[in-house]
């Protein structure tokens, strides 16, 4: 087991032009208010086709729908892929969106760098379904990976945002069932405390150029139906026991709200003896590594298959 001293690491780089061109651009896109009167449906489909329009997929990326652990999903597959290396992707979204191409662009790029191949379960959203329907999915799906012949140590899992919490429920629930556990997991900015209590949330609020602390007491409020769930590890992972926890990668950006979680996870994860690593980039937008465009989403890319070849030793995979 690894154990680093210095576990946490800011990255020393000049955000690029294109980053602050992004973060002027999601400030007038993306920061729409979401109220309780809101049509979360509505407000989905609008997204959907936003994401349809400006995050085209590579021609040569294969998309196949299927069914894992009766749970409705799709496997990403590039000319790279190796069927035994198993990337199970748990999209973010606010447990309530999905961005359908922008995810599967980034798992495909992935899937190149490690020669693998992606599963992105289309687990249950709120508010139609509130919990404990998305963790129910990703961890049938989970599940029915194992069942499919995968081996445990040879699958990764990958969450950003709202899927960087599921991703450590998923962990979570197979460590109490006794189950196996992936070979190493990696979180990008992800949401670990349905508290909303971390320094950054209110730091940062009116500053995120995505995020704003009001929409997301809303969609809490969709997710999660009484507040005496706020601190249940399988709302809130942050406050799971760590012990035995595969490797854990986490990236979020520096003065983003949900930066504090991260470094929480991080702090909570290497206190329980589990090998962890944080990276903190300076002023990039949540869930940065989506935008292809951005030279520091490239690089970032480069640093979780740095981590993820080491962990579980994908040692051909492109460097």
């Amino acid at each position: 087991m690894r154990r680093h001293a210095d576990y946490r690491r800011t990255i020393e780089l000049r955000p690029s032009w294109r980053t602050h061109a992004l973060n002027a651009l999601l400030r007038l896109t993306m920061r729409s208010r979401i109220t309780l009167e809101s049509d979360i449906a509505a407000l989905r489909l609008e997204y959907e086709k936003f994401d349809a329009r400006y995050f085209p997929v590579d021609r040569d990326v294969l998309r196949t729908p299927v069914d894992c652990g009766g749970v409705a999903s799709e496997w990403i597959t590039v000319p790279e892929s190796r069927p035994e290396r198993v990337i199970l992707y748990l999209h973010g979204g606010s447990f309530a969106f999905r961005f359908p191409n922008a995810h599967a662009g980034l798992a495909s790029r992935l899937c190149r760098r490690l020669r693998a191949r992606a599963l992105i379960p289309d687990y249950r959203l709120a508010p139609e379904n509130p919990f404990p329907a998305a963790t129910d999915d990703c961890h049938e799906a989970y599940r029915g990976l194992l069942a499919q012949g995968n081996r445990p140590a040879s699958v990764v899992i990958v969450g950003d945002s709202a899927g960087g919490n599921l991703a450590l429920v998923t962990i979570h629930r197979a460590k109490v069932a006794g189950e196996p556990l992936p070979g190493c997991a990696v979180l990008l900015s992800p949401a670990l405390d349905c508290t909303l209590t971390s320094p950054s949330m209110a730091h940062y609020d009116g500053h995120d150029p995505m995020l704003q602390l009001s929409t997301l007491l809303v969609l809490r409020r969709c997710y999660v139906t009484s507040p005496h769930q706020y601190t249940d590890p399988e709302v809130s992972p942050l406050f799971a026991d760590f012990r035995g926890f595969p490797p854990l990668f986490l990236q979020a950006g520096s003065t983003e709200m949900l930066r504090d979680e991260a470094i929480r996870g991080a702090d909570s994860a290497h206190a329980a003896g589990v090998d962890v690593e944080l990276e903190l980039w300076p002023a990039v937008p949540h869930v940065f590594q989506i935008a292809e465009f951005l030279p520091e989403a490239a690089l970032a890319i480069h640093h979780i298959a740095r981590f993820v070849r080491m962990r579980v030793g994908w040692d051909d995979a492109q460097a």
